[in-house]
């Protein structure tokens, strides 16, 4: 168990850190529990815990310091929570490598737009929206990030961040701190239904949360102090690992 932990612990604080800045994390947690010899629904639960408790502390910080807008955060994370349950049954749809063809268009579009505009996020410039059509907007986002979460899910939270500043206006700060909110909304419902089927390893999971809750609170504390001008490379980073990652699978 030491060996797996020795690989597990360092990339799960790595990909807290990433997670806590602009979402993605998992990207880089979840290979590491595989790399580390767990079967596939072990892994998949125990990085749920871990990242479920580092959203937690990363999700305070944002809030402590006022990047946290709770009422349509908490309205998207109920989107969140309905589109997960939506993307798995999307799965008798689709198929994963239908998905994977439509990631790699749109990806590589998100990075352009990302690269070139660099004001991108800099400032906050909400849109004329009535309270009702901001909810709505925001329940959407959630519903389809959920069901993306819940049919795919690498990237999510990336995808949230990009969500709530292209469309909502908000800066690049506050979309990521309502990225975690609704990003914790759907790991806590993933969570619970991996501890019920006894697909979590609590004594590889506990020394890994307390490793993903320092990068998570560290990553919200480095971003929160740095704003949009750190936020917006992680997130273009995030992009091109996302990107990277749908390749290597496809290959």
């Amino acid at each position: 168990m030491l060996k797996a932990l020795l690989i597990i612990c360092p990339l799960v604080f790595l990909g807290g850190f990433v997670d806590a800045v602009a979402g993605g994390g998992g990207l880089i947690t979840l290979p590491a529990y595989l790399a580390a010899g767990l079967p596939m629904h072990l892994a998949y639960g125990t990085n749920k815990l871990s990242s479920c408790c580092g959203l937690f502390f990363s999700t305070a910080k944002y809030a402590r310091s006022g990047y946290v807008r709770w009422r349509p955060g908490l309205v998207a994370g109920v989107g969140a929570l309905i589109g997960s349950s939506l993307g798995v049954r999307l799965v008798l749809v689709l198929s994963e490598e239908t998905l994977r063809w439509i990631l790699v268009c749109i990806l590589p579009l998100v990075a352009v737009v990302l690269l070139f505009n660099r004001n991108f996020g800099q400032e906050q410039k909400p849109r004329d929206l009535s309270p009702t059509l901001l909810y709505l907007m925001v329940f959407l986002i959630g519903l389809v990030v959920g069901a993306y979460d819940g049919f795919f899910g690498p990237g999510a939270g990336t995808f949230l961040v990009i969500g709530f500043t292209a469309i909502v206006g908000w800066n690049l700060t506050t979309a990521t701190g309502n990225a975690k909110v609704v990003n914790f909304c759907s790991n806590l419902a993933a969570l619970v239904g991996y501890i019920s089927s006894g697909n979590v390893s609590f004594t590889i999971g506990f020394p890994a949360l307390l490793c993903g809750i320092a990068g998570n609170y560290l990553g919200a504390a480095v971003a929160v102090k740095k704003g949009a001008s750190f936020i917006r490379p992680v997130v273009i980073f995030a992009v091109s690992l996302l990107f990277v990652n749908i390749i290597r699978d496809m290959l």
